[in-house]
């Protein structure tokens, strides 16, 4: 039998137990709000003067939150595809739930998101990553909200990685030096060292290269690819951004094979499939070619995107620009490029040997002042 509530000398605020119960009504329905001591109880009592009562919610995170995954009074993350609902799911099923799914919603607090956060850490897991994980959770607390079944959002403020505005920073990407994707290239077993080739050729994203079809690749006096689709985990859609849609040039020699490999094909057709002409895994393929060739070379750490990475770097070091870079790899904006691959520019402002040329006298390039022809006299050595 439950103890009887005993009144205090706060009105509204009743003592049961060892613990303090706050009674209100909020559209023709008692409710109750419990707490540890007597300062917490007059503190909620005072939210709910001031026009806060709606109740907060008492169920377990992880029920609240496979209820708004899986969606609920149209309450589910709008806007995602499903792509992202199921990877949504899949992360809090495997980092959130053990971690905070049976701890009740009203009661996570910023602290206890921070420890989550140390946790994935800890598990050797990059800030990319847990900003991945912590994602859900931000996004079904903000839900949570709007609905009134918590009044802050626990995880909107905690730091990642010690950076507290996460698009401040971007960590610096590691491209292979040229021998190393010699290395690289060479321990791949020659059916798929073109494809590897092409990577880092082009820059693609490995879901933009899964899901090229032949009839995205122009021949002819400027070959090119057209970037138009990404085959995402076998989910064919749209691509990152508006900026993703891109013409990507090809090399002659590159376009060469290609021409070679296309003999007999379809438009519709996919550039590369498995040996049963069935779409490629992107798992499959780093877990069978690609992370045996890495470990064989002496890179490990390489992964797909990092020839993106190395497209970026010979590009940079052929003398393109930032805007040619990022228009090349499909960057929505251009100052991504520069805070993602600042670091394979020249520190400092560069050598100045350029300008014994660049300007001199004499160097009609250089100026198209009326004075120039008598500054084409050579200059004489002063006496």
């Amino acid at each position: 039998m439950a103890a009887k509530m005993e009144k205090t000398r706060h009105p509204g605020i009743y003592r049961r137990g060892g613990r303090y119960v706050v009674v209100w009504r909020h559209r023709g329905k008692q409710h109750k709000s419990f707490h540890r001591t007597l300062d917490e109880a007059r503190e909620a009592k005072g939210q709910r003067d001031a026009g806060e009562r709606r109740p907060t919610s008492r169920e377990p995170l992880e029920d609240y939150c496979r209820r708004w995954v899986d969606g609920y009074r149209g309450r589910t993350a709008r806007g995602l595809s499903e792509r992202t609902r199921r990877s949504y799911r899949a992360d809090l099923e495997r980092w959130v739930y053990p971690h905070l799914g049976r701890l009740k919603l009203s009661e996570v607090e910023a602290p206890d998101v921070r420890a989550f956060v140390t946790t994935l850490e800890a598990k050797g897991l990059r800030p990319g990553t847990v900003r991945r994980v912590l994602a859900p959770l931000r996004a079904m607390f903000a839900t949570a909200v709007e609905d009134g079944a918590l009044r802050i959002n626990p995880a909107r403020e905690v730091r990642i990685g010690g950076q507290r505005h996460e698009a401040d920073h971007e960590p610096d990407a590691k491209a292979l030096t040229r021998a190393e994707l010699g290395r690289l290239l060479e321990a791949l077993p020659e059916d798929w060292r073109l494809f590897f080739e092409l990577l880092a050729h082009s820059g693609l994203r490995i879901s933009e290269a899964i899901g090229l079809e032949w009839g995205d690749v122009e021949f002819g006096n400027h070959p090119r690819l057209l970037i138009r689709r990404q085959d995402c985990r076998g989910e064919v859609g749209q691509l990152k951004s508006d900026g993703s849609r891109r013409d990507v040039p090809l090399s002659p020699a590159m376009a060469r094979r290609l021409w070679t490999l296309s003999a007999g094909r379809q438009p519709t057709d996919r550039v590369f499939t498995t040996d049963a002409g069935t779409p490629l895994s992107d798992s499959n393929l780093r877990r069978r070619v690609f992370n045996p060739a890495t470990d064989q070379a002496g890179v490990p750490w390489a992964t797909f995107h990092t020839l993106r990475h190395t497209c970026a770097s010979l590009l940079f070091e052929a003398g393109r620009d930032v805007k040619q870079v990022s228009a090349w790899l499909g960057h929505a904006d251009p100052a991504f490029t520069l805070r993602t691959y600042i670091h394979l520019m020249d520190d400092g402002v560069g050598d100045a040997a350029f300008l014994d040329e660049a300007v001199k006298v004499g160097n009609r390039w250089a100026t198209g002042h009326p004075g120039t022809a008598a500054n084409a006299e050579p200059m004489e050595k002063a006496s």
